[in-house]
């Protein structure tokens, strides 16, 4: 799967192909960003809406938490 085509590729797939790019090929997210010619805040903003979030200790997308009302 070409990452360069993030923005068309499902949503319940491309956290898992981006977390298995960053495990598996890359030192974290910027240097999947240049090795794929990503551009990351794009790609940030796409997963965002997903409702995933950059966590550079693990070098992973993790879900958000939903927030609770109350």
């Amino acid at each position: 799967m070409k990452l360069h085509t993030f923005e068309t590729i499902h949503p319940d797939l491309l956290p898992g192909l981006v977390n298995t790019a960053l495990r598996n090929d890359c030192d974290d997210l910027e240097d999947l960003c240049r090795t794929h010619d990503l551009d990351q805040e794009r790609l940030g903003a796409r997963l965002e809406e997903l409702g995933y979030r950059y966590v550079a200790e693990i070098r992973q997308f993790r879900k958000v938490p939903a927030k609770q009302e109350g």
